[in-house]
């Protein structure tokens, strides 16, 4: 139980807060409703900034590479980002086993207790029964909070309510709803308005840059928007009052470093570094997914770039998107001593 000292000082974290309740490992069942809604406000503190969506490592046997996973949680909080993700569309979630993604969320749970950034752990799955699992282990291994997709992108709008209804009355874990599709300004405030947890959006839908004024207006400020998009726009979103960004990890550090600048008022520089970063961005996109992971084996966090192959087209589309589009090239020699050219001539700028 926390102390008197702790409570009156405000020096209570949420998991430990979540613990003392007895939230965090029964789930909401055994707790009043209203604790889920005060917990979320409490873990809305922190729930701020660059949280990068990790890539999923692979041995050269196609397995998931656990002490790689951890290593890319180490190396982001060396990077002096803000939180981490997993998995979700740029981690390839839909290609992993259930057992893989518990075994990978038990080992970013036990590294992040003596890391700084807060974890957000992805629970969409192929039916309510399984994301149920996934919450559930989210909530033992002391995620701050949790992310899902919709069901599917071209579920009709009162499924994808109940869908995150159904999550949202699972647990007390604050909930970021990622949005995709066709999911409008007014199915999000439907969300915000009857689920008390969901009060965090990652906008991938439309133009985020118009939507997050109505978003931010009739939800009294309560609900924070992060953006996708590897970032690119972050400049105009900070402008704009996004809470947050959820780029892909291999530049994450450079993220951080504008974040940072902007928050502490340093606007020129803060855009002197976002161009550093959309440089670097463009180069690594060009060959898609293992670009994306080939830059975390030339900074020595990934032993391979091994991209394992989609089971279905709609993941394959997905994945292109959070690619950076279909003109990608493949990962060949050249490529990959460009890649490694261009992590060399960023190092003054890296801080992991």
């Amino acid at each position: 139980m926390p102390t008197n000292e702790a409570i009156r000082s405000g020096n209570l974290n949420r998991r430990a807060f979540l613990h003392w309740l007895g939230v965090g490992a029964v789930g909401v069942g055994l707790a009043p409703r209203g604790w889920a809604a005060g917990a979320a406000r409490l873990g809305a503190k922190s729930l701020r900034g660059i949280y990068p969506i990790a890539q999923t490592p692979f041995t050269a046997a196609d397995e998931l590479d656990v002490a790689a996973l951890v290593k890319q949680l180490e190396f982001t909080d060396r990077a002096g980002v803000h939180g981490f993700v997993w998995p979700q569309i740029a981690s390839e979630w839909a290609t992993l086993t259930e057992g893989e993604r518990m075994e990978g969320m038990e080992a970013i749970g036990a590294a992040a207790r003596t890391l700084r950034p807060g974890i957000i752990l992805g629970v969409q799955g192929a039916d309510l029964a399984t994301v149920r699992k996934y919450i559930k282990q989210a909530e033992r291994v002391g995620a701050d909070a949790i992310i899902s997709l919709p069901p599917a992108e071209t579920a009709d709008p009162k499924s994808v309510v109940t869908y995150y209804q159904e999550i949202g009355h699972s647990t007390a874990l604050p909930m970021f709803v990622q949005a995709v599709g066709k999911m409008d300004v007014d199915l999000i405030l439907e969300l915000y308005r009857t689920i008390p947890t969901m009060r965090f959006v990652k906008d991938e839908a439309g133009d985020p840059l118009q939507r997050v004024g109505p978003l931010r207006e009739k939800s009294r400020d309560e609900i924070k928007v992060f953006s996708g998009n590897h970032g690119r726009k972050m400049i105009e979103e900070l402008e704009a009052g996004f809470s947050g960004s959820m780029p892909a990890a291999g530049l994450a550090d450079l993220y951080a470093t504008t974040f940072d600048l902007w928050q502490a008022g340093k606007f020129d520089a803060a855009r002197e570094s976002h161009a550093r970063t959309l440089t670097a961005l463009d180069t690594m996109l060009r060959y898609g997914t293992e670009g994306l992971k080939y830059v975390l084996v030339a900074r020595g966090v990934f032993q391979t770039s091994s991209v394992r192959r989609p089971a279905s087209r709609g993941f394959a589309e997905s994945t292109k998107i959070a690619a950076g589009g279909s003109r990608n090239r493949a990962l060949d020699d050249e490529g990959r001593k460009i890649l490694d050219e261009m992590v060399a001539g960023l190092k003054p700028h890296l801080k992991a």
